[in-house]
């Protein structure tokens, strides 16, 4: 019964037939090679195009191409194409080159979210935030900042601000702002993203 469905399915049986009728029906479309006798081959209604009956005493003649001039052939190339390639190449390459050097490098920053604790509850922290704010680098930019309830009536400072990674580091921003010992315990990073 497994076998029962290839009786119905001569299409991979008779593939070698049809392979033939196709290809001798392009060869006498195109008038190129000459038709030598054929198999008596059986038309399928599975295939679209019709291959029209061979007939064996006709040959279709063999359509040669016009012999050429050698002397007009280069079969090593000129100096001159190749000379001229290399210009165009290395033409391209120098304005690759300026197009690229035009092109602004691309600056990586980062986002930093810094805790400033004081050492109690009686520093001021508006003090505080104006010392932070005077440390000045050359790719650093404060952001928004706020107070941070820690308990026992002491607040931290939350203070934002972006980077150049290439210029300013998260230890030399620690180190500056510790530097105010009378309103600065210690700095804390509470988050850090790259933009």
């Amino acid at each position: 019964m497994a076998a029962e469905f290839l009786l119905y399915d001569k299409i991979w049986f008779d593939k070698p037939k049809y392979d033939d009728a196709e290809k001798q029906y392009y060869e006498e479309m195109n008038n190129t090679v000459p038709v030598s006798p054929c198999k008596k081959v059986k038309a399928s209604p599975c295939m679209k195009a019709p291959v029209s009956p061979c007939k064996e005493s006709a040959a279709t003649p063999v359509t040669a191409a016009p012999e050429e001039d050698d002397d007009d052939i280069d079969l090593f190339g000129s100096d001159e194409e190749d000379e001229e390639a290399e210009r165009i190449r290395e033409e391209r390459l120098k304005q690759y080159a300026e197009k690229k050097s035009k092109k602004p490098a691309i600056i990586a920053k980062s986002s930093i979210l810094l805790d400033v604790k004081p050492w109690d509850d009686e520093t001021d922290m508006a003090k505080l935030e104006e010392c932070v704010r005077t440390v000045q680098m050359d790719g650093l930019l404060w952001g928004s900042s706020k107070l941070v309830p820690v308990g026992y009536g002491i607040k931290k400072l939350q203070i934002q601000c972006v980077v150049e990674d290439d210029k300013v580091g998260t230890d030399i921003l620690e180190e500056e702002i510790t530097k105010f010992e009378d309103y600065v315990q210690s700095v804390d990073i509470a988050a850090f993203n790259k933009i």
